[in-house]
């Protein structure tokens, strides 16, 4: 991708600066608001099929350069505002596997997201690509906007706990929002 600078920001207080920002931003916008969504938690290694997941660490949102991750597990309590934003039948949330992360934050938190859009399902209709219903970011981005992204498994699969995540998991959860805010961007230019 060429270089481009997406500001992002780590909050476990409330997320209310961020929202109001996007809100301000894109109040006399004429089309829908898109929104990449994507979730991290600590993954469990337990091999036993009863082990319970751990909850939910974070919430990645993103709208144009402008992301937040909002670490949820250390916050008191989840801001009225975010709740009213993810609830914005006006707003389009874009993920890749969408339907399982907001299944996770209502199990988890009882968070409600409305008006969410699967890319696989999307990019598989409009571009008449059968396959890409299980297509993985990786691939739509490749398929969709032409470049190759990198997702280290030791990043993936680090600890998403952490009250303070590291710069390659800051990096690493923008991008995953980011990307699908843009593929659903192209998406939506071209049809």
């Amino acid at each position: 991708m060429s270089t481009q600078i997406i500001r992002s920001h780590v909050a476990h207080d409330p997320a209310s600066a961020w929202i109001k920002k996007m809100e301000i931003l894109n109040e006399s916008r004429l089309h829908r608001l898109i929104v990449g969504l994507d979730i991290e938690w600590k993954p469990n290694f337990n091999s036993s099929a009863v082990a319970a997941q751990n909850p939910v660490a974070t919430i990645q949102l993103c709208v144009g350069n402008y992301c937040l991750i909002y670490q949820i597990l250390h916050s008191p309590k989840i801001p009225r505002r975010l709740r009213n934003f993810l609830q914005n039948d006006d707003y389009r949330f874009l993920g890749v596997g969408i339907k399982s992360d907001v299944k996770k934050l209502w199990d988890d938190y009882g968070l409600d997201v409305l008006n969410t859009v699967d890319l696989r399902e999307w990019a598989a209709v409009e571009l008449e690509k059968k396959d890409l219903r299980t297509a993985g970011l990786k691939d739509l981005v490749k398929e969709i906007v032409g470049k190759e992204i990198v997702k280290p498994k030791s990043v993936t699969m680090s600890d998403w706990d952490q009250r303070r995540l590291s710069p390659k998991q800051i990096c690493y959860a923008c991008l995953d929002a980011y990307l699908s805010f843009e593929v659903g961007r192209i998406l939506s230019a071209w049809y």
